[in-house]
């Protein structure tokens, strides 16, 4: 018996060595300086066994395959080199030469590209650091937010954008209620002026009107007693269709001063693919993510996860205190390879789960263009993976960078299913504003799985229909479900929703006919007609940590106030509602012009403290000018 036992445990150790419990560790660094050399690729030859090089150069490959091996370590900027291993080692040293590359000169503002140029006397590193440089530099001389770097737009274009289904007037005899998620992302706004900027249309598709409505932060009374959020309405005249009427939701969320903050468990989960080796991408990524840095406090913590061909970790869980640390391990970055994000996904919330934080700020904060082309990369397999690690109460936030291969459609989907947000950064301004002016709504969650529901008095309101909101409607029975996943919201953010509603007796166009039932009858109560409420709000929401949602109920009457009576809130979102329109050919844009939202938005515009609103409106014009020479001038 114990013999049996002991040839037993032989065969159980012999086991482990051949199934993975070799290693090959080491560090790779740059022949010429020294340097240890962040994020390269260390892969065995002929397999996808591998791994990346931490903060310190350093990687580890634990593996079963027989020698002899060879590692290839590739880095972009460096000569690729192979490397013969006769026995498994620990504590290698591998150098790495640079190589003489091809570096495209950055374009700044409106400075035309020049053609690429070889450079015999410099390494590839000093010249990828020379074009950070010239590409922000100006950016701390010309402060205003309508100044910046503009990417040369690509002249080929592989971007996702999924189709929208705009959303039809329906009758309230036959639908009355209207149900959806909030939605606080702001990303199609962001590409949309990048298009524009560039003298060209944005696709229909990449035009999503609530988020452009809500890039704009609104003028909303804070909360009172222990809900997260103030609810508030308005009712006027359509601008667009005068026998219509606007009716105006604005959620505020409670604004929690920074120092009041909980603690924050970060993992920053940044793509250095190829696709990523760009100066509107990595570059812009690495001096975004520097100035959320300045913002974090001694109870912060940050982790960097990488991915290109495989996955890895180049900065365990670091203190907000030791910014210079964290920096650095931005700054050494450098892009090449293929594109494994599910690796990298599945990495970073395991980290963010090691080091999770009880009432605190769990969360992976995934920047990529979204070409995910190895692994798991479908849209369906992506989003159930991020809907599984959704459950550890780790929060998502998706900013996307860069043109001509930016998938919007893939990135959309993993920040609505992974409790999070989505944000587009096309220039260092919009990274302030993300990550610095609004850090704590775009980091901080004060209400998740937030859902609405409309009911219209049918005495009232013939038919309605909710302006945007496309990839956010909910089935009816969704809202008493807390198992729907749903919006969140975060410190100080609002929220802002527009339905266009037909009032009763108004005949419509927009509303077709349908044939009454045979089986069955609606009836209308006489209450209803001799109430003076247009509908009822219901919303549910939850607390970050809970799972029972909570319910808030608002009946709305219309006070019939004319549209110059109405506050610059209501008509600033309404001149924003009618240029997506215009910009969408909406077929339900009427009488909408653009001189008519111009006009609009400029009496609304109020103070504009950091100039995003005057920006639109230079926008609106620039659009005008493209498009109604095609159109004719209204």
């Amino acid at each position: 018996m114990k013999k049996q036992l002991f040839f037993t445990f032989l065969f159980a150790c012999s086991g482990l060595i051949l199934f993975g419990q070799h290693i090959i560790s080491g560090k790779v660094i740059d022949q010429s300086t020294g340097e240890d050399i962040i994020g390269a690729s260390v892969l065995i030859k002929g397999s996808r066994v591998g791994a990346t090089t931490d903060f310190e150069g350093k990687f580890t490959i634990k593996t079963n395959l027989a020698l002899p091996l060879v590692l290839v370590v590739n880095h972009i900027g460096y000569e690729s080199k192979e490397f013969k291993l006769k026995a498994y080692a620990r504590n290698l040293k591998i150098k790495i030469a640079p190589a003489q590359v091809l570096l495209e000169e950055v374009a700044v503002a409106d400075k035309a590209p020049r053609p690429r140029k070889k450079n015999k006397d410099r390494t590839s590193t000093e010249q990828l650091k020379m074009a950070n440089e010239a590409m922000f530099s100006y950016d701390r001389e010309v402060p205003s937010p309508s100044l910046h770097y503009r990417e040369p737009a690509p002249n080929w274009n592989t971007e996702d954008y999924d189709f929208i289904q705009e959303n039809r007037f329906l009758a309230v005899d036959k639908e009355p209620l209207s149900t959806f998620s909030i939605d606080v992302d702001a990303a199609s706004y962001a590409n949309m002026r990048r298009f524009i900027q560039h003298g060209q249309m944005p696709p229909k598709d990449a035009v999503r009107i609530e988020e452009m409505v809500n890039y704009f932060n609104y003028e909303y009374p804070q909360p009172q007693g222990e809900a997260p959020f103030a609810v508030v309405t308005e009712v006027s005249d359509c601008p667009w269709n005068k026998s219509h009427r606007l009716f105006h939701i604005g959620l505020q969320g409670k604004k929690i001063p920074t120092e009041n903050l909980p603690a924050s468990n970060l993992v920053f989960l940044i793509d250095v693919s190829g696709s990523m080796n760009q100066a509107n991408k990595l570059p812009l990524l690495q001096s975004s993510f520097n100035l959320l840095v300045d913002q974090l406090r001694e109870q912060d913590r940050v982790a960097i996860v990488v991915y290109a061909g495989a996955a890895g970790a180049v900065l365990p869980s670091t203190s907000g205190a030791n910014k210079q640390k964290i920096k650095e391990a931005i700054n050494k970055l450098r892009a090449g390879g293929s594109t494994a994000g599910a690796a990298g996904i599945k990495l970073a919330y395991q980290i963010a789960e090691e080091h999770f934080v009880k009432n605190g700020n769990n969360r992976v904060i995934l920047a990529t263009d979204g070409d995910f082309n190895v692994g798991t990369s479908s849209d369906a397999e992506l989003t159930r993976l991020i809907e599984q690690k959704r459950e550890s109460g780790v929060f998502l936030t998706v900013m996307g960078f860069g043109t001509g291969n930016y998938k919007d459609n893939k990135m959309q989907k993993l920040a609505n299913k992974g409790n999070g947000n989505h944000a587009y950064i096309d220039n260092i301004s919009e990274a302030r504003k993300v990550l610095v002016n609004e850090f704590g709504g775009t980091l901080f969650t004060i209400a998740k799985d937030v859902k609405l529901q409309l009911e219209f008095n049918p005495s009232r309101v013939a038919g309605y229909r909710l302006i945007g909101y496309e990839n956010r409607m909910l089935q009816n029975e969704d809202f008493n479900d807390d198992k729907k996943d749903a919006g969140e919201l975060g410190s100080g953010h609002t929220v802002t929703a527009i339905y266009e509603i037909i009032p009763a007796g108004v005949k419509s166009e927009f509303l077709a006919s349908v044939d009454d039932l045979k089986y069955q009858k609606s009836k209308v109560k006489k209450s209803a007609s001799k109430s003076e409420e247009l509908l009822t709000i219901k919303l549910r929401y939850k607390q970050p940590a809970g799972n029972k949602s909570k319910l808030i109920e608002k009946p709305v009457i219309d006070r019939h106030l004319d549209l110059q009576e109405t506050s610059d809130n209501f008509r600033w979102s309404a001149a924003v509602a009618a240029f997506g329109m215009l910009m969408r050919e909406s077929e339900f844009r009427k009488d909408a012009s653009y001189d008519m939202a111009i006009k609009l938005a400029k009496k609304a515009k109020g103070t504009d403290e950091n100039g995003y609103r005057a920006e639109l409106i230079r926008m609106m014009r620039d659009v005008q000018a493209m498009h109604e020479p095609v159109l004719g001038r209204k």
